[in-house]
């Protein structure tokens, strides 16, 4: 019986591999299992995408975001500021800026969150990677799973800040 089972990150919303025994947690398989011992994995058909195509499972999305944190932020803290002491408001006007620097281009949208993006996910240009329901805080699930491939949401809020929302897959 295997040791290693997948979870998902919750700040990350990408699945890792976790080892029972030593509570260790890496983001790429284990080099001793086969492909076929990985995709057998409890949790592996839950959080693992399908196919190297980057496809997701039935029932998930892929989006991006732009996150602009603020002192009500339930950590006001980010890789580019140590403390954010910004309030909502202006996080909103923020971000306004950032949509309508964007338009509808997509490549503006992952410039911008590289950039910008108070989300460790900012160095994927804010891609977040395939998730499904249960993964993501409700506002940011609901405005990613109500989108179509391609729509940026307008500006949602969730105790993590304010985000844009661009749904990719």
């Amino acid at each position: 019986m295997s040791v290693w089972e997948v979870r998902m990150s919750n700040s990350k919303g990408l699945p890792y591999f976790f080892n029972t025994e030593t509570k260790q947690s890496v983001w790429d398989p284990p080099s001793e299992l086969s492909k076929e011992e990985v995709e057998n994995l409890p949790g592996a058909k839950e959080h693992l995408s399908s196919g190297a195509g980057g496809e997701g499972r039935p029932g998930q999305v892929r989006a991006s975001h732009l996150l602009v944190k603020h002192s009500g932020s339930r950590r006001p803290s980010s890789w580019k500021e140590e403390n954010i002491t910004r309030s909502q408001d202006e996080a909103v006007e923020i971000l306004r800026g950032y949509q309508e620097q964007i338009g509808g281009d997509t490549k503006k949208f992952a410039e911008l969150a590289k950039e910008h993006s108070d989300c460790s996910s900012h160095a994927h240009g804010g891609d977040l990677g395939f998730f499904g329901r249960g993964q993501m805080q409700k506002p940011f699930e609901d405005a990613a799973f109500g989108l179509e491939p391609g729509q940026m949401s307008d500006i949602i809020s969730t105790d993590s800040g304010v985000h844009l929302v661009l749904r990719t897959a």
